[in-house]
């Protein structure tokens, strides 16, 4: 059965033919550099200067600090009319969409305008991806009010919440730039896809259920964003709800979804849904402007100021109370801005074709934050529905950052009057529209087909945001995404390899069960790095499948276990645990009788093995390259020795 009939010559037993290689001493230093180079510079982004003279080092450098001189001389007409348009269209969104994400952070709604101007023309500048759109985002506005919320009160004390919200700004700039330029952005990876599907929906549920101070046209509401808290302030002040206000939020919200599901339809007509939150903003205004409905209970945004950004580099608190409050809030709200830049942006240079340099975004993200900061914007980052509508509108560069900047600007000089007697249940229905997109049920769904614990993940996040507050519940997403990774070390997985007939395979007999098991011999695959946190389990675990593999020859009277391989091919290290773990195991397969056999263990392995006398403990003879070399000694063996291995192994030794 399987290769129990190979003959195996005893040279290649002695080692002499297909030996394992001990791979040769390298200086300390020299194995720290590389493990230190692969760690922070997996990409070697210094290779493209070698070899270059001082002024080529010089254009390279300041192409690599700031990408757009690597395609400004390339840049051409057809570029820009594409870029116009594409910035136009998203300068109509951004517009709406800043005043009403400025509420939703609890600030004065011109500085939702005010960081669609400055943020976008840094990172025009600065970032790596032609099809990001940079702006405000509702999760990020929703953190900053919850957490600086609970701290201050924005109606109370307007001056200092705003001056956090700048401070808070400034420390997420900090981190997101310093995550890149420490090369540290593998942290971000830690927010799993799973995590941020159940935080975004989590968000987006709590900041639609907050619209409804809008809708319902509400002066008084509940600070805390958990569903019960706010339900009871909703349904506590039936007597003050405005039937005026609710039906011109619902005849709006349906205009926006029915806008956003026309163009879902007919891709071609993506203008409609992003022209459809300026419309709205257009005619509520002029709804209330004829009607006086304000006049009836229907709340507008009122005076906005005219002029570009002031300078706010002096209102940052760096000595205050809050100050804690302002950097905690900005590491949350930066790690959250930045992977939800970053994805967007390799999403939409996927379908392009093309690579954004992760690193290089950290840093444009950061310096537009922290310049931001200095410039009356509170936090940005690049939102996917601005993103999409940009990708869409067919833009080619980075200029549709600066074509909606200027539109901003001239926004900001000219037409701030204009917007006196917008209604604010208008913006309630732009959040509650442009939110629905990120309740994304069909992920969930596909989460739990494909892999169940994921699907936790994602409710865990979920319903920790819904029904306790946003920090909850990225924290609960986050540690049970850690759990997870620490049961795959803490437990791999160890699964017993069969023969695929008429070949020199071997594969889980699980998986393959036409794989046949070879007599006498018993093939484990360690399917981990073996560290201190797993030894122990490795230890039980193989011991169990010993046994197990024992009492089913015992039961069906075949020939007794002889010979236990370890195939060590996923083995990518080992610790001192993991060696002493491997030498309790030998010492209990001598004493059983049995002989302890590897197969295709890996260089760092077998650099350990060896510096701690484990290979001269086992015979480098019973160390193989791989699994089928592994089989045909040990058979050969079983042949020529019809007695005990390890008593044939003391006699050879004598």
């Amino acid at each position: 059965m399987g290769n129990a009939d190979y003959a195996y010559p005893s040279a290649k037993v002695d080692g002499g033919y297909h030996q394992v290689a001990v791979p040769p001493p390298q200086p300390f230093f020299k194995s720290l550099k590389y493990s230190l180079k692969e760690t922070f510079f997996p990409d070697d982004p210094l290779r493209q200067f070698k070899n270059q003279p001082p002024s080529r080092k010089f254009i390279l450098g300041m192409r690599y600090i700031f990408p757009f001189l690597e395609w400004a001389p390339r840049y051409s007409f057809q570029f820009f009319k594409s870029d116009l348009i594409s910035g136009m269209t998203i300068a109509s969104l951004a517009i709406p969409q800043g005043i009403s994400y400025a509420k939703l952070a609890n600030l004065p709604p011109i500085y939702g305008l005010y960081s669609s101007f400055v943020p976008p023309l840094i990172y025009a500048m600065m970032g790596t991806s032609r099809d990001l759109a940079v702006g405000t985002v509702a999760v990020a506005s929703l953190l900053i009010a919850s957490t600086l919320g609970t701290e201050v009160n924005a109606d109370e004390n307007p001056k200092l919440y705003l001056h956090l919200a700048f401070t808070a700004t400034f420390f997420a700039g900090v981190l997101q730039a310093s995550l890149g330029l420490l090369r540290l952005g593998f942290i971000v990876d830690f927010l799993s896809h799973a995590t941020i599907v159940g935080f975004m929906g989590g968000a987006a549920t709590v900041v639609c259920l907050q619209q409804l101070k809008g809708i319902l046209g509400l002066e008084r509401f509940t600070h805390s964003t958990d569903i019960t808290s706010v339900m009871r302030s909703v349904f506590s002040q039936t007597h003050e709800w405005r039937w005026e206000s609710g039906v011109l939020g619902c005849c709006f919200l349906f205009f926006l979804l029915i806008a956003k599901h026309f163009s879902k339809k007919k891709p071609k007509f993506f203008w409609i849904s992003a022209m459809a939150p300026l419309t709205s903003v257009i005619l509520g205004t002029l709804i209330v402007y004829l009607t006086h409905a304000e006049r009836h209970g229907v709340q507008v945004i009122g005076q906005l100021k005219k002029g570009l950004n002031p300078l706010s580099a002096g209102d940052l608190v760096f000595s205050s109370p809050y100050m804690m409050t302002a950097i905690k809030t900005g590491m949350i709200t930066g790690m959250i801005a930045l992977a939800e830049g970053i994805a967007v942006g390799r999403s939409f240079a996927m379908f392009k074709n093309y690579h954004i340099d992760g690193n290089k975004e950290m840093i444009a993200i950061g310096v537009m934050n922290i310049a931001g900061s200095c410039t009356s914007c509170y936090l940005t980052t690049g939102p996917f529905s601005r993103s999409a509508v940009n990708f869409n509108a067919g833009c080619k560069t980075a200029v549709s950052n600066i074509i909606m900047a200027v539109a901003v600007m001239v926004t900001l000089l000219c037409l701030t009057p204009l917007f006196h007697y917008t209604p604010l249940v208008v913006l309630s229905s732009l959040i509650i529209s442009a939110m629905l997109g990120l309740i994304d049920y069909e992920a969930a769904i596909h989460l739990w087909k494909v892999d169940k614990f994921d699907f936790i993940v994602c409710m865990g996040a979920y319903v920790g945001v819904v029904f306790g507050s946003v920090e909850i519940g990225l924290v609960i997403g986050v540690v049970i995404s850690l759990l997870r990774v620490l049961l795959f070390v803490a437990r791999p997985r160890t699964s017993v390899l069969g023969n695929i007939p008429n070949s020199m395979i071997y594969r889980n007999v699980d998986q393959y069960p036409i794989a046949n098991s070879i007599p006498g011999i018993l093939i484990l695959e360690i399917d981990a790095p073996i560290y201190f946190a797993n030894a122990s389990y490795l230890r039980e675990r193989i011991s169990r499948w010993i046994n197990e593999e024992e009492d089913k020859l015992k039961s069906s009277g075949e020939t007794s276990l002889q010979y236990v391989i370890f195939d060590m091919g996923a083995v990518g290290n080992i610790d001192t645990s993991g060696i002493s773990m491997l030498e309790e195991v030998k010492k209990t397969a001598d004493r059983r009788g049995l002989k302890l056999v590897l197969a295709n263990p890996g260089a760092e392995v077998m650099k350990k093995l060896n510096k701690s006398n484990f290979i001269a403990n086992i015979g480098q003879e019973w160390i193989h390259l791989t699994v089928g070399e592994a089989v045909a000694a040990c058979s050969f063996m079983l042949h020529s020795h019809k007695h005990n291995p390890a008593k044939d192994e003391s006699e050879h030794s004598v």
